[in-house]
């Protein structure tokens, strides 16, 4: 599961399940409320810590093992000298941008057998939380009911601001002030952050990417996604740039690993930092969803991933440049698919409608409410249907264009780059460097003349900018000799041609793939102003909806929608049934791995030492009390991208797993759970620590850990 992109409406709202109470295993739960909300429950499941424990700002507790990493995925600190445990895949980016033809680690692993091998990771950093404070009281205050949307968004973040600026008034600390239950409540977050984040051990492609796309979100599993880095700070151990002077941090908390292992049913719970929910979308919204914003992106991104894949399967050095890029298009095309499967079948859209019937029944019995909650559905319901007819041109300038072809991209970004303050031509010369770096101009020429036909052939001709219109009469349909001349005329599509412009910036401005960029901006600016007011009314009506539900359920435990935030989620370990006739065991084991073998496939090939391992069943200390080598394994907590990376923990606060991912029958579960279905799958600590210590043989990181035999 990876990174989850910020759209550009945002809806921060909260699901609640059609039960009478929300079940153990559904929520992801403020760590500030944890002992009024959900300690007494997570005892009863097998807890052994208290809610104090868990989230302190006065003394060390767990929260204090937690970092946002890299700004969408989770790690935890696992030793007291900063080691810090995430997902393969969300450090891919920077194995990638270590790895070489002569020097793969990408495909052949990667271990620093001494602290001086770790590897600078700059543009790095991890957040550590400080605290949170409900500040929801002193900004609404200040907002009144007949203001608008727009007047109501200006007061809230000049008074976010104000708070921001207090919190960080005598410290070192990043603030942040966060709208919760769909702009119904506000709290602050303080933030440390540290930005000297070194590699330090990866295994080998063949295990921290085993399954690739085609096991990706599915269940059974049997990958090793994991990774290490460590957090440096300056001596004194504060926050601090890269530097050689700098010391391994020390931090507040770090996690036991335990090696005992786990049963059927055992409690289990996740903190970490889930991204984005809509679990209280509308009936409306899954239409839109199903109907436009899906199936772009899925359409967009085949063409992509077709493209990317025949490069790299040709070039050994454009499969390193394109391996990140392609896991990040893969990863959210295949959620996709997978998403509008699920949603039909677990008829949400039914689900949907049946709450808004009981809002409106509700209304009706209550007519004092009327006022205040009238319009709330009738303003979301008949804004989302509006902006149908505008979704087309919106989303294929988004994923054809915006994220599409790279030369227009990088054209505004470096254009844009030129003309801000303060930027200078070092500046400019590292961007450009880096981005050349992982370039291949001959894949994306071919990826923006799948994307301009694209965007021909689904965008009403209405939205299409003049200057498009213009090269489609002339393309006919086929885009490849217009994106052939476009590359042989842009200074964007080579990093010499990029260079020699440094001390002539005015020209980047005048380049054919900058303005045809710049074309294609302002015609979806026109659209933005067409969608801007009824996205206003559509967030006029969701706030009040929400806050109307809060009222009709008012005996119930409300949690917000995931934004980024910490969050914690419990439950408890177990298999499932997807399917009439189908059971689904709780673990995986190596068996399984060699069961998938493929030699040479580029998602299933095992490495030697890992099969030597197997025949041998050299497995160490890292067994089940069966003898065998579980994998993976499945527990039913709630999470959603940004959990990449979080800590499984057991109830007494010991690491049994890194959680890596979600499962295909619950793909819809981000807009509405499903207790019977959802879970999360999670590589086992003892996996991980086989692969260090067997087969990588870096005993200097077993030495470091906190292990629980």
């Amino acid at each position: 599961m990876h990174l989850i992109y910020r759209t550009s409406i945002l809806l921060l709202i909260v699901f609640i399940s059609f039960q009478p109470r929300v079940s153990a295993d559904e929520g992801m739960w403020l760590p500030l409320y944890l002992k009024q909300l959900n300690e007494a429950k997570m005892k009863q499941l097998g807890l052994e810590l208290t809610a104090d424990d868990i989230y302190n700002i006065n003394q060390s507790s767990l929260k204090d093992a937690i970092v946002q990493f890299g700004g969408g995925c989770t790690g935890e600190m696992i030793s007291a000298e900063g080691l810090l445990l995430t997902n393969h895949h969300c450090g891919l980016g920077q194995i990638q941008q270590h790895s070489s033809v002569e020097n793969d680690i990408l495909q052949n692993g990667f271990w620093a057998y001494d602290k001086s091998q770790e590897l600078v990771n700059p543009g790095l950093s991890v957040k550590f939380l400080v605290r949170m404070e409900n500040v929801s009281e002193r900004i609404n205050a200040l907002l009144q009911p007949e203001m608008t949307e727009k007047e109501r968004n200006e007061v809230i973040l000049a008074e976010s601001k104000k708070i921001e600026k207090e919190a960080t008034n005598d410290n070192h600390y990043e603030a942040r002030v966060y709208p919760f239950f769909a702009g119904n409540e506000f709290y602050l977050i303080l933030y440390e952050v540290f930005k000297d984040v070194r590699l330090v051990g990866t295994p080998a492609w063949g295990i921290g990417k085993f399954g690739a796309d085609t096991d990706n979100w599915m269940w059974p599993r049997h990958k090793g996604d994991f990774c290490l880095f460590r957090v440096y700070t300056a001596p004194d151990g504060s926050p601090a740039e890269y530097a050689p002077e700098n010391v391994p941090l020390q931090p507040k908390h770090h996690f036991p690993i335990s090696l005992k292992g786990y049963q059927e049913n055992d409690f289990t719970m996740i903190l970490g930092y889930p991204g984005r929910t809509n679990r209280y979308l509308s009936s409306a919204g899954v239409e839109k969803l199903l109907k436009y914003s899906a199936p772009t992106i899925i359409q967009v991104r085949t063409a992509k991933l077709d493209i990317y894949r025949a490069s790299m399967d040709a070039d050994p050095d454009v499969f390193i440049q394109y391996a990140s890029k392609q896991a990040r298009t893969s990863n959210y095309w295949k959620y996709s698919i997978g998403q509008v499967k699920q949603l039909k079948r677990n008829k949400v859209i039914d689900r949907k409608l049946e709450l808004e019937k009981r809002f409106e029944a509700w209304l009706q019995a209550n007519p004092d409410k009327q006022e205040t909650y009238g319009n709330a559905l009738p303003l979301v319901l008949n804004g989302y249907r509006e902006l149908f007819q505008y979704e087309n041109a919106s989303n294929y300038f988004m994923e054809a264009i915006a994220r599409g072809s790279e030369i227009l991209s990088f054209a505004n970004l470096v254009t844009r780059q030129t003309q801000a303050k303060g930027t200078n031509n070092d500046q400019l010369r590292a961007t450009i460097t880096s981005h050349f770096k992982d370039f291949h101009a001959p894949t994306d020429q071919k990826v923006l003349a799948a994307m301009l036909l694209l965007y021909e052939e689904n965008v009403p001709e209405a939205f299409h900018p003049d200057e498009f219109k213009k090269i489609a009469r002339k393309a006919k349909g086929d885009y490849s000799k217009f994106a052939e001349k476009l590359f042989k005329k842009s200074a964007f599509a080579s990093e010499e041609a990029c260079l020699e412009l440094l001390d002539k910036p005015e020209k980047y401005a005048k380049d054919d793939a900058y303005e045809l960029f710049r074309a294609f901006v302002e015609s979806y600016l026109e659209v933005k102003k067409l969608t801007d007011p009824v996205n206003e009314s559509i967030q006029r009506g969701e706030r009040l909806f929400l806050a109307g539900l809060r009222e009709m359920e008012a005996n119930r435990d409300f949690y917000p929608d995931a934004n980024f935030t910490m969050r914690l989620t419990y439950g408890t370990i177990g298999g499932y049934e997807p399917a009439d006739a189908v059971y689904y065991d709780s673990y995986t084991l190596i068996e399984g791995i060699m069961e998938k073998e493929i030699p040479g496939n580029w998602e299933f090939d095992v490495p030697e030492n890992l099969k030597q391992a197997f025949e041998t069943k050299d497995y160490g200390r890292y067994t089940n009390d069966k003898g065998e080598l579980v994998v993976n394994f499945i527990t039913n907590t709630d999470i959603t991208g940004g959990n990449s990376g979080s800590p499984v923990l057991n109830g007494k606060g010991e690491l049994i797993g890194c959680a890596f991912d979600g499962n295909w029958e619950a793909m819809s579960g981000d807009i509405a759970f499903e207790p019977e279905l959802q879970r999360t799958i999670v590589v086992d600590s003892r996996f991980i620590l086989f692969v260090i210590d067997k087969l990588a043989g870096a005993q200097n990181l077993i030495n470091e850990l906190t292990i629980i035999e």
